[in-house]
């Protein structure tokens, strides 16, 4: 498995999900963007649980 797998912005370091006004609001701290867990950007760098996983399957970080 390659990082192409797990690249999205869920698994990202920069990614914060906050509930506004009962709402979800996802966004990224690096790029001050708002995004969605599945979207991709090229600044991606994964969480640690997200490194060690990619480790244990074969994966490359």
């Amino acid at each position: 498995m390659d990082s192409k797998t797990y690249q999205v912005c869920a698994t990202c370091i920069h990614f914060k999900a906050i509930r506004k006004d009962k709402k979800m609001i996802y966004y990224c701290s690096r790029l001050k963007y708002d995004t969605k867990p599945t979207y991709s950007f090229n600044c991606w760098d994964p969480k640690e649980h997200v490194k060690r996983l990619m480790e244990k399957r074969g994966g490359t970080t």
